[in-house]
């Protein structure tokens, strides 16, 4: 299948649709007992480490993988992932 020209693309309104990407940082499996206590300060440990790399999903599929960086002034806290892999989508479509 050829790309699309950047002039069908433009004239297509579902291109301007906003759409909202999951960054999956980790997962953590506690026993609901050890989660109602948790409280303000506590720390939920994750399955992955600080450089592991991050997944991207669109709802429940993923679509590409990553590394945090932080972006903006040095000390702001912002977030932002540089992407790394994206994944074959036609590969996974019937």
């Amino acid at each position: 299948m050829s790309e699309t020209p950047a002039s069908a693309e433009t004239s297509n309104p579902f291109t301007s649709v906003p759409i909202e990407v999951t960054v999956s940082v980790g997962r953590a499996k506690p026993m609901i007992r050890d989660l109602v206590k948790l409280g303000q300060n506590a720390v939920l440990e994750l399955d992955r480490k600080v450089d592991d790399p991050v997944e991207l999903f669109v709802g429940d599929r993923l679509i590409a993988r990553g590394t945090l960086e932080e972006t903006g002034e040095e000390g702001s806290g912002e977030l932002s992932v540089r992407l790394t892999e994206i994944i074959d989508l036609k590969s996974g479509l019937s």
